[in-house]
């Protein structure tokens, strides 16, 4: 059993990514009851909850269907980090998460995120700052280091499991390669096998198929993986490497008509709690990928962004499930390059695919 203080998350847990405008209640709904086991909230500004920014104060909303979950933060400094999180506690998430791993120039030039790991003594410092003011458990999540010169990771988690973090979740690339490139799990796994480490260890990066999932776990030891841009558009991963780790089977993808009905879920979600406008506005961005494998969309997709009301969009979804109901979606894994968590048989990976 896996447990981060006092929360169980069982064997092996699969959690979801804190995605900027992504990660939000909407999207965690449709997570959750396709079998996620803990989620996080998008990375919430420490200076921006302490002015009270509005966006900043969204963000922290969380809901009963969702727990366990975490709420994320950021910043470079001290004093906004620790009153960030006596902030964060009054909304009572199960856990806290510190963002030492966003690699985006705006939060990295203010010394937040993965700006962090070129002053690792002030990484420990800004961390030992959120768990001396939260009761709640408090977790990081980072990267192997800066560039490849500096890939500090095994040090990094000594040290800050020293001051007291719970769980600590690596994505394994490093500030400079940004999400190119394929994520290296070597020394995530050199991690999780130091003895001296006792704290949950996950693993992030390239994690879309069962195979990989489980070769994550044989291979390198990790206690669960967190699941981000795999399941954007598709929720379904979660109960599908969950089956597949169950029976070694896997499951048939979901047909149009679950692809929609989830998809309506998200997009009435959306609006109940950003409002018509802003819920419609934001669910743009999700149709392409609820929609991926379906052939000659493109006229239902440009109205599907066009269109201004929940009646009229939901029309369309209806349109979409008449037209394709005859549709067979088949997996298939496009191969690519090699990757240090593949099988021991080197067997070709790749994300799921239908068509």
């Amino acid at each position: 059993m896996v447990k981060i203080g006092n929360i169980e998350l069982g064997e092996f847990p699969l959690l979801l990514a804190p995605m900027e405008d992504v990660s939000d209640p909407p999207f965690r709904a449709v997570c959750k009851d396709n079998g996620a086991d803990l989620m996080y909230t998008e990375f919430i500004s420490s200076e921006g909850l302490i002015r009270d920014a509005i966006k900043s104060r969204q963000k922290l909303d969380i809901f009963p269907y969702e727990r366990p979950v975490g709420i994320q933060i950021f910043g470079g400094d001290e004093e906004p980090m620790a009153m960030a999180a006596q902030i964060v506690e009054t909304t009572n998430p199960d856990l806290l998460d510190i963002n030492f791993g966003c690699p985006v120039k705006k939060v990295v030039c203010k010394g937040a995120g993965a700006g962090i790991l070129k002053d690792i003594p002030k990484m420990v410092k800004l961390t030992a700052a959120v768990v001396n003011a939260t009761r709640l458990p408090v977790t990081v999540k980072t990267r192997l280091g800066w560039d490849d010169n500096t890939k500090n990771i095994e040090e990094v988690a000594e040290r800050l499991q020293d001051v007291g973090i719970q769980a600590l979740t690596i994505h394994g690339r490093t500030r400079t390669q940004l999400y190119k490139g394929h994520a290296d799990w070597t020394l995530i796994g050199k991690v999780k096998n130091n003895p001296r480490i006792k704290i949950p260890i996950f693993g992030n990066g390239d994690i879309c198929t069962p195979e990989q999932t489980i070769a994550a776990r044989e291979k390198f030891g990790v206690d669960g993986v967190m699941i981000g841009r795999a399941a954007i558009g598709y929720p379904w991963i979660f109960r599908e490497i969950k089956h597949f780790m169950k029976t070694g089977e896997h499951l048939p993808p979901p047909t149009v008509l679950e692809r929609v009905e989830v998809c309506k879920k998200h997009l009435r979600q959306s609006v109940s709690w950003k409002g018509d406008i802003v819920g419609i506005l934001e669910m743009r961005r999700h149709y392409a990928n609820y929609l991926k494998g379906l052939p000659h969309i493109k006229e239902f997709r440009q109205q599907l962004v066009t269109y201004k009301t929940l009646a009229e969009i939901e029309d369309v979804l209806d349109a979409i499930v008449s037209q394709y109901k005859d549709h067979i979606f088949e997996r298939t894994s496009p191969p690519l390059a090699e990757q240090n968590f593949l099988p021991a048989d080197n067997e070709k990976a790749g994300c799921n695919v239908y068509v």
